[in-house]
């Protein structure tokens, strides 16, 4: 990659891609993305972290890195475009080019991401972001493998631009391994997060004294746990719409039977995600089971 500073696409300008834009444009590059039917809130998000509005034919002919970041349900459909339009204008495209999955999808997804870049000009890096917006000295982790090690070292070298990359190398490392790292993180976190969920519900459904019991319980023999239902349930609330494919993913992920246990997480991010279109009663006997267990304490 030339030593001049880089010229990156961060699709889209959500929580993350915007904060990851900003960290990346405070150490002087250059970020285009697309806000093509995306709310003023995304629009105010992108200008504030110095992106460039760009069709995405515009952003494909002027980015070294396209990083794609984005719920999982779109990631193949907007890869497929990048693909398009990059066989569209062949030589006129600049060179060296890297398009980088940075997606919540499962290793099989991402293969088939890689596999509309295979035999093109434009390389590909598989990355899992583990970890919250850039934001003062907190910096997500970009796990990232590929398949050609020239591509995953220059990936790397973003690192003096603001990024955390770790590349993963050795034995049988490649295109699929950053996303199983994603999976089995988000697995845990995440997962842990939807049972948290799905018990407090269950036990108001029985009875608000039931739930009551069971913060009593968790708060005298599993406190840490209790921390980290109230650290963990209030931040899930908004984003439960994002975690819906998530866990479909990572069911995908671990296959067979086993892998219910992630479908029904996906069951109850969706129900959450109903609760807040419509009567908010779910969220509301979490949020009051959250601060009743901080008065508790």
């Amino acid at each position: 990659m030339s030593s001049t500073i880089p010229r990156l696409a961060v699709v889209a300008a959500g929580a993350m891609g915007a904060a990851v834009a900003k960290r990346l444009t405070s150490f002087g590059c250059t970020v285009y993305t697309n806000l093509d039917g995306r709310s003023e809130e995304t629009r105010k998000r992108a200008q504030d972290a110095g992106m460039i509005d760009l069709s995405v034919e515009e952003l494909v002919l002027k980015s070294n890195w396209i990083l794609s970041i984005l719920p999982p349900r779109d990631a193949v459909s907007f890869a497929e475009k990048i693909q398009e339009v990059a066989a569209k204008h062949g030589s006129a495209l600049l060179s060296p080019r890297t398009f980088v999955d940075c997606n919540a999808v499962n290793p099989e997804t991402v293969k088939r991401i890689a596999a509309l870049f295979a035999g093109t000009s434009i390389g590909f890096v598989d990355a899992g972001i583990i970890g919250g917006p850039p934001k003062g000295d907190q910096n997500p982790t970009f796990y990232a493998s590929a398949e050609d090690v020239r591509i995953l070292d220059e990936f790397t070298a973003l690192s003096k631009y603001g990024l955390k990359v770790s590349p993963l190398t050795g034995e049988g490392a490649g295109v699929g391994d950053a996303s199983a790292l994603k999976m089995s993180y988000a697995g845990i976190t995440k997962g842990t997060t939807g049972l948290y969920t799905t018990m407090v519900l269950a036990a108001h459904a029985s009875s608000p004294a039931t739930a009551d019991a069971l913060m009593r319980e968790l708060q005298m023999s599993q406190p840490i746990l209790l921390d980290r239902l109230v650290k963990t349930v209030p931040p899930m609330l908004p984003k439960a719409y994002r975690w819906i494919g998530e866990m479909e993913e990572i069911a995908g992920f671990v296959g067979g039977s086993e892998g219910d246990v992630y479908r029904g997480l996906a069951k109850v991010y969706e129900r959450i995600e109903k609760s807040i279109a419509g009567n908010r009663e779910d969220i509301a006997t979490l949020t009051d089971f959250v601060e009743r267990a901080k008065e508790s304490r």
